[in-house]
């Protein structure tokens, strides 16, 4: 790993795909005139809404949402995490992480293996949620972190976040940077968002790049995209609302500090 500037980007994505491209390309090239290598965009940053929606502008890889990231990351010459888009798949759907380098090739594919099915009730503050992912997406069946010109990436997608078994598969597989694109709710994000991404980056001793959906409908997002060190502090946030690029210089000293103050990756005894 090398000291490098990372901004995970938020935005809040309709139906409208070629408003969600517009958005996205412009929050990119943004993070990339403040000098930021790699750039993550959060989940089903190209098409966001109801699920029974999202069917017909499902695309295949490569199609048009994985065509236009790739342009841009060769343009800008950055290492672009394209969050996550509805792949096309028979019968379903794949909810499909796509990571490009800066010479534009797609050098890993994650798909998301944990589906959100849950029902909670609404309060005073938030409606309710009821998603049944499982409905409309199959999962992914295969860990996956990757080399980037910058670090050594792991992949991830939302609801995975809830999953630490997941991220300690990452960290042995020498992830130094863990992304976490996601579209989390405000009902669950209010109580669960920051703790859990301060968890997976203390536990794995890892910086964790959150890029989040904000604002929305049916589904109401969280916001609050972060960037938290090893050691779990916030090294940078959005608020709730509105779009923002979120940006923290990742430095390799920092991680070394870490793990070498408490060295609990090499502790680890739960292996036979």
């Amino acid at each position: 790993m090398q000291t490098f500037t990372a901004a995970a980007i938020q935005l809040s994505a309709g139906l409208d795909k070629q408003a969600n491209l517009a958005a996205a390309s412009r929050l990119v090239r943004e993070a990339a005139r403040q000098g930021a290598q790699l750039i993550c965009l959060p989940e089903l940053f190209s098409a966001s809404g109801p699920l029974e929606a999202l069917r017909p502008l499902a695309e295949p890889i490569p199609g048009r949402t994985s065509q236009a990231m790739q342009a841009l990351a060769a343009e800008l010459k950055i290492t672009l995490l394209a969050g996550s888009i509805a792949e096309a798949a028979d019968e379903k759907m794949y909810n499909t992480s796509l990571l490009f380098g800066p010479d534009g090739a797609l050098t890993a594919t994650y798909r998301k293996i944990h589906l959100f099915d849950v029902n909670i009730p609404g309060d005073a503050a938030t409606a309710p949620v009821n998603v049944q992912e499982s409905r409309h997406f199959f999962p992914g069946d295969r860990v996956v972190a990757a080399d980037t010109p910058a670090c050594r990436l792991g992949m991830s997608i939302c609801y995975d976040l809830r999953f630490p078994e997941l991220y300690r598969q990452l960290a042995a597989q020498q992830a130094d940077v863990i992304a976490v694109p996601s579209a989390f709710t405000h009902a669950t994000g209010r109580d669960h968002w920051t703790t859990l991404l301060k968890a997976r980056a203390i536990e794995n001793q890892a910086f964790v790049v959150a890029a989040n959906q904000c604002g929305g409908a049916p589904v109401r997002k969280y916001g609050h995209s972060q960037i938290i060190d090893p050691w779990g502090e916030v090294l940078a946030t959005a608020e709730e609302e509105p779009e923002a690029v979120v940006l923290a210089k990742l430095d390799p000293q920092r991680l070394a500090e870490v793990r070498g103050r408490v060295p609990a990756l090499k502790h680890r005894r739960l292996n036979f």
